[in-house]
């Protein structure tokens, strides 16, 4: 018997920590030149051409952004070195053939021997553009050598006289610990176990058996033969990515304390079970005097008690209660629109219409409104002179002065739609009826508008001064800049809108963050069958040759008699769309001509509709034009902003689509997806898409002769549609105060105020306001108490009315009772759609089973003396049954049988 022992250990060998020891040869030397006469890009070029190992290049913006070496951003004149990988040019030319900046030097990158080229960035344009390849792998070392050198002897010098000022014998310091021996003992490895011993020993009949060997072929069993070729292993030619070092290091110390909250999971249970009296002792208290005593003294006041619970509600909230009450008016309830004041200029509203109406935001008792000419495109033509030489307005009316206008809004054209900008009111962005977007700016004249909305000595002071001074005009204030008319609309635009401050659109149709929290795009639509992003933005600097620069710096500052704002002085006739969004037609070729849209509001609370807290202090000069559109590696991605619109058509149709860019996956070009939903329910043109304040899912569309309401989400119909009326809807409000109320503007002048949980198939009232047709409406609450809605109407008048008790104020449990009626409508929309498809099927299955009818072969009639025979026969039979019953009854015998035959 023989025995084998074997140590194990635990112990790993111990990982050997590299140090890297960098040290930078020091070079002497001011003299000290290029070998091989490489030029760099601070050098000047030679009197003629360019040398031969470079290769002067024309990138554009996609390319310098397709490989990262954008001018003035990722290159620089400090920094102008990029190296490119030669696989991705070479797939570049591949994939753009021609088209590539790089196909005059396709040859030569193939024949490349690195997998790197140098690219420089040429800011002076010193081989006649802006970037040059360099060619030889020598060129390139050299290139990337000499910068480093000159560093190095700029740092040698500058250590070589810091030890010469400051001689510094060092001194020895004791040691002080400061953690690192913990760190190094928990990073060795140490024993935790006594080492295991393995004992192996083979069995004792084994011991000392005779051996016996014999020849045999390797082929004839299967395991007598294994061939062990070489191959190469891949343990052992992996790619070190990762490396486990240790580095002691000292640091300032800083004493800090926090609270924390211990929230780890911790699966625990437990048992218990009340603690009762038994029945012995149940028994004997009850009966006992104690007992009696105390419920003869509590009866009276527990009967009480009850009583009071039965007559008064404990859990109602007087204080609410008493609010409601409050208001009530007391006499006789008003439910009539009533006329506040209006407003009609003799000279700015003389032959003209109101085409769109907004409250100021800030300034109560402010209304501005866009005047238009109410002319055809035939008279507009044969009118062009007059209408050049006479600029249409933006007036702002304030409650104090119902005669003149406070303020002049000066137009390139015919405005029919702005809006206040959220982030600054002083902003305001309009659309013309020739395509151009255009932008102001009345910070100047802010205070003449609250110096008109206090009606104090102040006031008084100016209406004093106006009468006094007859040439004291209306202040006509400038645009700031207008967008060029070969960049924008084909069409007259018909609706703008700002998005929100706590997002912007990329220029692929991503949301992203919006870190400086001012809003800086806003988005408009036209009949020329697209949607267009804009930015306020300046754009990004682009790289400018000498001769650019040297003109505007010779350039001398242009004068500004009118006195314009150079807010937006750098979008002036240069203005560009972001994101321009097609709506290609679902099914068929063509697309869709947009008249109206509505953007989801993502800064609100869907489930509460409660907005957040605005941010009212901002940082003094943070304007428009100190603010940069930043890079795509900077801007982050929002992904619970929804990017759907509704649009309204120029047919009739209601479309929902999402403005989202796609990429080609061939030409790897943007392009508009297809809306996903197309909606008929209007025979003409869309004239209202809008948004509820309290349900950010339901939307109103008025059209034609109706209305209509829509839920988001719900794609089998609107869940409200009004039946044809008898005069045409030309436009359509939400009210601010009560979630279940909206105003229908009628072409006659008349205004239909629809309260859905009074009346769902005809409107609570009607009111005549205007003998022309309604244009506008807008609502505004400058109190609790004071709501007005201004109404325009196409002779252009602007009339406010007050909003009685009734349709302003709501109830606690309106909100709740309109979102169950709206649920209610979304059920049944889905029964409908389920019955619909039941009777489909049964439809097609009598159909099938008519088919199957009509398939069936058809049997042929018999003849009538064959029928007799049928019938002889089968009495025949019956006879033959009954004789048979009555023999085995015993009832008929053999011999009646033979009398009866």
């Amino acid at each position: 018997m023989y025995e084998i022992s074997v140590f194990l250990s635990d112990m790993s060998s111990k990982r050997p920590k590299s140090r890297v020891s960098s040290g930078t040869s020091k070079v002497k030397g001011k003299d000290k030149k290029n070998e091989n006469n490489f030029p760099t890009p601070d050098e000047g070029a030679p009197e003629s051409g360019h040398p031969e190992y470079i290769f002067p290049l024309v990138l554009t913006s996609a390319t310098q952004e397709l490989f990262g070496c954008r001018a003035d951003e990722d290159v620089t004149g400090e920094n102008p070195y990029k190296l490119l990988k030669k696989e991705d040019i070479i797939q570049d030319m591949k994939s753009r053939a021609a088209v590539s900046d790089f196909s005059p030097v396709k040859q030569i990158v193939l024949e490349y021997p690195e997998d790197e080229l140098l690219l420089v960035f040429d800011r002076d344009f010193t081989y006649g553009q802006c970037f040059y390849l360099v060619l030889t792998e020598e060129a390139k070392g050299n290139m990337l050598k000499c910068p480093v050198e000159g560093h190095d002897e700029e740092l040698v010098e500058d250590e070589e006289e810091e030890d010469m000022i400051v001689p510094k014998t060092p001194e020895s310091h004791p040691w002080i610990s400061l953690g690192s021996e913990q760190e190094i003992e928990e990073e060795s490895v140490t024993e935790s176990r006594p080492r295991l011993r393995y004992k192996i020993s083979p069995l004792m009949r084994h011991c000392g058996a005779p051996v016996c060997f014999s020849d045999r072929s390797a082929l004839d069993g299967k395991d007598g033969y294994v061939e062990c070729p070489s191959y190469e292993d891949k343990s052992f030619s992996i790619r070190q990515m990762e490396r486990h070092t240790a580095v002691q290091a000292s640091g300032d110390t800083k004493h800090a304390s926090t609270q924390t909250l211990w929230k780890y999971p911790k699966n625990m249970c437990t048992q218990y079970e009340p603690r009762e009296f038994s029945p012995e002792e149940k028994e004997h208290h009850l009966r006992s005097e104690n007992m009696k005593n105390f419920i003869t003294s509590v009866a009276i006041r527990f009967e009480i008690s009850l009583q009071q619970n039965h007559i008064a509600d404990v859990f109602c909230d007087d204080w609410t209660a008493l609010c409601e009450d409050d208001g009530m008016p007391t006499g006789k309830t008003e439910t009539q629109l009533k006329e506040y004041q209006s407003f009609m200029d003799l000279h700015f509203s003389k032959e003209k219409s109101i085409s769109h109406v907004h409250w100021h935001p800030t300034i109560s008792g402010v209304i501005a409104v866009a005047m238009t000419e109410r002319m055809s495109l035939e008279e507009r033509i044969d009118n062009s002179t007059k209408l050049l030489l006479n600029p249409p307005y933006i007036l702002f009316w304030s409650f104090t002065d119902p005669i003149n206008p406070q303020l002049q809004l000066e137009c390139p054209d015919d405005c029919l739609s702005f809006q206040f900008c959220p982030s600054d009111p002083n902003i305001i962005a309009g659309g013309c009826m020739n395509g151009q977007v255009v932008l102001w700016d009345i910070s100047a004249h802010v205070e003449r508008l609250q110096d008109t909305r206090s009606g104090g000595k102040n006031n008084l002071k100016n209406m004093c001064m106006l009468f006094q001074d007859k040439n004291n005009a209306v202040p006509v204030v400038r645009y700031c800049a207008v967008s060029g008319i070969e960049n924008g609309h084909k069409a007259p635009i018909t609706d703008i809108q700002w998005l929100p401050e706590t997002f912007e659109v990329s220029r692929l149709g991503i949301p992203v963050e919006n870190t400086s929290r001012i809003s800086v795009q806003i988005v408009t639509c036209a009949p020329d069958c697209c949607v267009l992003f804009w930015d306020l933005r300046p754009p990004r600097a682009v790289s400018q040759s000498l001769t650019d620069v040297k003109q505007k710096s010779e350039e001398k500052p242009l004068e500004n008699p009118q006195g314009v704002p150079n807010t937006f002085k750098h979008l002036n006739l240069t203005w560009k769309p972001l994101i321009r969004v097609s709506l290609p037609k679902i099914g068929s070729s063509g697309e869709y001509s947009p008249l109206k849209f509505s953007l989801r509001d993502n800064t609100v609370d869907y489930i509460t509709g409660d907005k957040p807290a605005q941010i009212t202090e901002r940082e003094e000069g943070c304007g428009f034009a100190q603010l940069r559109v930043p890079s795509a590696k900077e801007q982050k991605p929002l992904d619970n902003i929804s990017t759907k619109l509704y649009v309204g058509t120029e047919d009739g149709e209601l479309i929902y689509t999402d403005w989202k860019m796609e990429k080609d996956n061939d030409s790897g070009r943007l392009f508009s997806a297809k809306p996903s939903h197309r909606f008929l329910s209007h025979h003409t043109m869309i004239n209202t898409v809008s948004r509820s304040p309290f349900f950010k899912d339901i939307i109103l569309t008025v059209g034609s002769f109706s209305f209509a309401i829509w839920k988001e989400g719900v794609v089998s119909g609107p869940i409200l549609l009004s039946a044809c009326s008898k005069m045409m809807c030309t436009v359509g409000h939400w009210s601010l105060s009560r979630p279940a109320v909206f105003f229908i503007g009628k072409e006659g002048g008349n205004i239909e105020v629809w309260d859905l949980l009074q009346n769902t198939h005809e409107p609570s009232q009607t009111q005549n306001i205007s003998t022309a047709s309604i244009t506008c409406i807008k609502t505004s609450s400058t109190s609790a108490k004071h709501h007005l809605l201004a109404v325009s109407d196409r002779i252009g008048t602007l009339h406010i009315l007050q909003i009685p008790w009734t349709l302003r104020k709501s109830s606690n449990s309106e909100r709740q009772n309109v979102r169950k009626y709206f649920e209610k409508e979304e059920e049944r929309l889905e029964y409908f759609e389920k019955r619909q498809l039941k009777h489909e099927k049964q439809k097609k299955e009598m159909e099938a089973e008519q088919l199957k009818k009509k398939t069936e072969p058809v049997i042929p009639l018999k003849q009538e003396e064959e029928l007799e025979a049928e019938a002889l026969k089968e009495y025949e039979q019956f006879l033959a049954l009954g004789k048979d019953i009555l023999k085995n009854m015993g009832l008929l015998t053999e011999t009646q049988d033979d009398s009866d035959l």
